[in-house]
């Protein structure tokens, strides 16, 4: 058995084109509407030379037939999101296939950029002039509730009353092209059934084709304590690194279960390097690299260090404690830690992150760490999240790291999230505004001269 991949070359390549029509083969009886759909494939001259003679017909597969059912898609099209893909069988039988891939656009042309973007929300108000550019959208429960539905200033005249109807609408907007990564309201459920329940009802709303289910890193957190996020002072009593090595590989090991019933996995909550390696051994469909937060902590530590080395006041290293409590570094009970030990903790987090060379200044060392671990292993529908941005160098920076010859060959396996607001700063310039002025005033004075 042969396998082809149908690869369309772009519009006014130079060369002799050939299409899947030109085998000359009929389609399989009943299923002529479905190989109409990729007739006018463009398949290379390779393809067609080993292919011709040896097609004694087309037909499509059920999963081919099943995506056209879902998604409803117009005739003579192939929906966004599935590459095309085709096996020639033993009896002249060149089956056609859809394979879930959001590197693609419909009728299997490539996306214009190896690089996905992606959006943080659960608005369709703001996902929607942004729909058309997204292969993912990716949506937590403090998305959905805190910044949607129980916002009255997000959710105008509070008409969606359900996470469910919310991700309806945004299935519907977003279309066959863009998966939808959603997360569990609680990942601590001891009753996995419970959780099967609930990504059912996420499947049955945007296909098994879309869905992806964010499953969270979850350190010493368990079914047991987490109520201590919960109340009083909402401060946690172990250290994020002393967790039971069961509550570390909770997630790991719920997204390996998941992924046993076919689901794929956006594996969240991944801030340091140093979670990726094993991250990777659940399998995950997505990983991420969160980069505000942590850079924003990391510059916190080095101001207040080169203070404390001016003035040698304590008081800078006691803040540094003060802020390590409020963030998890250290837990609530460790108020008192011994202030040469806080000192030794925020230095060596300094060092790891690569903060006083340009490998982490940009607060990016962690994607060049997890670009370098995704072209080094076996997982290869693999892709990387680079999320959590804010501010005028963020994206910048990525967009930047994006041009570097060191990563092209990985670089069709990144996606990049911000919260549509974010991402729209950056398609404008001050010359833009510039330029609009002088053309909108040639044209406003032209039609004055014409009145």
């Amino acid at each position: 058995m042969s396998t082809v991949n149908y690869l369309s070359k772009g519009e006014g390549t130079l060369g002799v084109n050939y299409t899947l029509n030109s085998l000359n083969a009929p389609a399989a009886k009943g299923e002529e509407s479905y190989v109409n759909r990729i007739k006018n494939m463009i398949i290379s001259a390779d393809d067609y030379a080993l292919l011709k003679g040896d097609v004694e017909y087309v037909g499509v597969s059920e999963r081919f037939k099943d995506v056209i059912k879902t998604f409803n898609v117009p005739d003579d099209e192939t929906p966004a999101g599935f590459r095309i893909e085709s096996s020639l069988e033993k009896d002249g039988l060149l089956c056609v296939d859809l394979v879930r891939d959001i590197s693609y656009d419909k009728n299997g042309m490539p996306r214009p950029t190896g690089v996905i973007f992606s959006a943080d929300s659960a608005n369709p108000y703001e996902v929607a002039p942004i729909a058309p550019l997204l292969g993912n959208l990716t949506c937590n429960p403090g998305i959905i509730y805190d910044l949607f539905i129980n916002n009255p200033k997000a959710n105008v005249g509070g008409k969606f009353k359900t996470r469910e109807e919310v991700m309806t609408e945004l299935g519907r907007i977003l279309g066959p092209g863009c998966d939808i990564s959603v997360e569990l309201n609680n990942p601590f459920e001891k009753d996995f059934d419970k959780i099967l329940e609930e990504c059912e009802q996420f499947k049955e709303i945007l296909s098994e084709y879309r869905v992806v289910i964010k499953v969270p890193h979850t350190g010493p957190v368990n079914t047991d304590n987490v109520n201590e996020l919960l109340e009083n002072d909402k401060l946690f009593s172990l250290r994020y690194n002393q967790p039971a090595t069961a509550d570390a590989l909770h997630g790991h090991n719920l997204a390996l279960k998941l992924r046993e019933h076919g689901y794929r996995i956006n594996y969240t909550l991944m801030f340091e390097p140093y979670q990726t390696a094993m991250a990777l051994q659940a399998k995950p469909y997505f990983i991420n690299s969160f980069i505000r937060h942590r850079l924003k902590q990391t510059e916190y530590f080095k101001k207040n260090l080169d203070l404390y080395a001016v003035t040698e006041d304590r008081k800078y290293l006691e803040d540094i404690r003060s802020f390590m409590v409020a963030n998890d570094y250290l837990n609530k009970n460790e108020t008192g830690r011994d202030l040469l030990d806080v000192y030794k903790m925020a230095k060596d987090i300094i060092e790891y992150r690569n903060y006083n060379n340009p490998e982490g200044s940009d607060g990016l060392d962690g994607v060049r760490h997890n670009l370098r671990l995704l072209r080094n292993n076996n997982l290869r529908d693999t892709r990387l999240i680079i999320c959590s941005m804010e501010g005028d160098y963020n994206y910048p920076d990525i967009d930047r790291l994006m041009a570097d010859p060191e990563f092209d060959d990985v670089i069709d396996r990144v996606v990049i999230t911000a919260e549509p607001g974010y991402l729209a700063r950056f398609t404008s310039a001050n010359q833009v505004v510039s330029y609009q002025r002088r053309f909108m005033n040639a044209v406003n004075n032209d039609q004055k001269k014409s009145s």
